[in-house]
């Protein structure tokens, strides 16, 4: 969204597609047997379970706000960022149950969404409006990795300095989160223009600048109505308590939420390859051009929670709750064996999938 508008796109100056992609991953026929594999040996698994899905997210929220409030009110300055660093990564696990939102059935959790929204979403200013409708987009068949995509950017195909800038500017974003509720909503209330604009380049959590998102219709246009209103309230009394009491406890909480920013910045930078130019691709293209991160990886679980260590078998996958994943992993990996098409998406961990991203960019085009 607000964090990578000024990225530039290799789409219109690059080489051709047979010199960027080597792999030839947009061509990459569908390998039957293991999409078969993936959802005969996964259908047992595939229901979202309350008695995980609700003390997950609510001890998440919980343990987040909690250490927030000690790095508000404690004087010792160590003890202080211990706390935030807990709260950040607590608050970013609470929120990443947005990915759930987006592809749970919604019937299958009564209430969750609702409440997720007033303890996560809007406190945190980025209510479930700014994925619902917009992920969906992401797993489409003829949309993932093309310019019809929120959220794909050929990243290996771009500039170097483009990756770190892609990853600093995500510490803008609680800053842009604040102007938007605070300011750019409620103006948009008054000015149409102005409204129509900020939903479409400022309402969703895309890092494709050409992206220009549809109005809202129906009934997720009257929950995006009061999803806005409860963020703008927020907004505006946070701002309004700050300059009547102190911005210390603001400036700290943006500092946090920065870090849970960063985080996730982090994380989709290694969600894909971002090898692809714009072509359609087939689920199998899709899913070797996304990446598992299975254990032995031991720091997965901290930068990308909630599943999410499983972003290509979720590509297989995307309705199989996060907390099915590892298990269907498994029966998929034991199946299907060692050199197959699903092993291709398994990689060993963060810091040689940034290292691989970064020789990509430095290749001549």
């Amino acid at each position: 969204m607000i964090a990578t508008e000024t990225l530039s796109s290799p789409r219109a100056s690059a080489a051709p597609a047979q010199t960027l992609l080597p792999r030839g991953l947009a061509g990459t026929p569908d390998d039957k047997e293991m999409l078969r594999a993936a959802v005969d040996l996964t259908r047992d698994i595939a229901t979202a379970r309350p008695e995980i899905y609700w003390p997950d997210m609510l001890a998440s929220a919980a343990l987040g706000y909690g250490a927030l409030a000690g790095a508000i009110l404690l004087q010792n300055p160590i003890l202080a960022v211990l706390c935030g660093v807990v709260s950040a990564l607590a608050l970013y696990r609470a929120m990443l149950f947005i990915h759930e939102l987006t592809h749970i059935h919604k019937t299958a959790l009564p209430g969750f969404r609702f409440t997720w929204n007033v303890l996560v979403g809007i406190p945190m200013l980025t209510p479930s409006l700014t994925y619902e409708g917009v992920h969906t987009l992401h797993h489409a068949r003829t949309r993932y990795g093309t310019a019809e995509d929120p959220e794909y950017l050929p990243l290996a195909l771009m500039k170097p300095w483009s990756l770190p800038l892609f990853v600093v500017l995500a510490l803008l974003l609680p800053v842009g989160l604040l102007i938007r509720s605070a300011a750019l909503v409620p103006l948009g209330v008054i000015v149409p223009p102005l409204r129509k604009l900020v939903w479409e380049r400022a309402s969703s959590l895309s890092i494709n600048p050409d992206f220009r998102r549809r109005a809202p219709e129906g009934d997720f246009a009257r929950m995006v109505f009061w999803q806005e209103l409860g963020a703008s309230a927020w907004a505006l009394f946070v701002l309004g308590w700050s300059a009547t009491h102190s911005w210390r406890p603001l400036a700290i909480g943006l500092a946090v939420f920065a870090l849970t920013a960063l985080l996730n910045q982090i994380r989709t930078l290694v969600a894909h390859l971002w090898e692809n130019e714009g072509e359609a691709m087939t689920v199998t293209g899709q899913y070797l051009d996304s990446v598992n991160v299975p254990p032995p990886a031991l720091l997965a679980p901290l930068w990308a929670p909630v599943g999410l260590r499983y972003h290509a078998l979720h590509h297989l996958l995307p309705s199989v709750p996060y907390h099915s994943l590892a298990e269907a992993h498994r029966r998929i990996k034991a199946h299907l064996g060692l050199d197959s098409t699903y092993d291709k998406a398994n990689y060993a961990g963060l810091t040689p999938l940034v290292g691989r991203l970064a020789r990509s960019t430095m290749l001549p085009r």
